[in-house]
């Protein structure tokens, strides 16, 4: 980490989270033109490129802002008392912003209409099970690593296991709530409908207290300096 003030943090949580929304949408956007009627296969397309671009984002901001991009990631960060309460009230904002930006982009480099609102509903009970469990996941593997000296694996580890979760869970893996507000924005193969989206949060913040509790429980100590409060 180099020794970042806090608006050059936020504007690395900005222009992150914005590259991750346009990864995630430009890609879906692409596959579904490469390869109409083979959800597989775009699904497979979306998935790969967003890994690879988790994997480049964390490696670009990870060394000045922590690479978050989630307000959940944000959230347990400073419950671990890893990061200044304050942090969580300037990450999220960038966070969501971010990801708004990315859509619009995203939407104006295919050439579609810079804003146009999803109509894909997916809130059903196993998509929501599946954001519970995607989440947990995702915050389990970060500070797993993070706790135990491992944080320089961090970009190939969360490209990986979002990668993965693409297939294994029903929902393609959100597990994370500025995507959802940015995936709304784009009424294309990775979009979700507003009604969706608080469900959606719900879910996932409750994966990351679900995560919160085992960390604490099986990494008990942290190889990581508490932030100043």
């Amino acid at each position: 980490m180099v020794d970042a003030s806090l608006p050059r943090r936020a504007l690395a949580e900005l222009l992150g989270s914005a590259f991750l929304a346009a990864t995630v949408i430009g890609s879906g956007i692409a596959a579904a033109d490469l390869s109409p009627g083979d959800t597989g296969l775009q699904l497979f397309e979306n998935a790969a490129a967003t890994a690879a671009g988790l994997f480049t984002f964390i490696l670009m901001f990870g060394p000045i802002s922590g690479a978050h991009f989630n307000p959940v990631v944000s959230l347990v960060d400073v419950a671990l008392g890893r990061r200044a309460r304050r942090d969580l009230l300037v990450y999220v904002p960038m966070q969501i912003t971010g990801c708004i930006a990315g859509a619009i982009v995203a939407n104006a480099m295919f050439g579609l209409d810079a804003v146009s609102i999803s109509t894909t509903h997916r809130a059903t009970g196993p998509h929501l099970l599946a954001e519970v469990v995607a989440t947990l996941g995702l915050i389990l593997l970060i500070f797993s690593l993070a706790r135990t000296g491992r944080g320089q694996l961090a970009p190939a580890a969360v490209g990986a296991y979002i990668g993965a979760a693409y297939f294994f869970t029903s929902s393609t893996s959100f597990a994370n709530p500025a995507i959802d507000v940015g995936r709304m924005f784009s009424d294309t193969f990775a979009g979700i409908a507003p009604a969706s989206v608080p469900a959606f949060v719900l879910a996932q913040v409750t994966g990351g207290l679900l995560a919160l509790g085992l960390i604490v429980f099986l990494y008990p100590t942290s190889e990581a300096a508490p932030a100043t409060r």
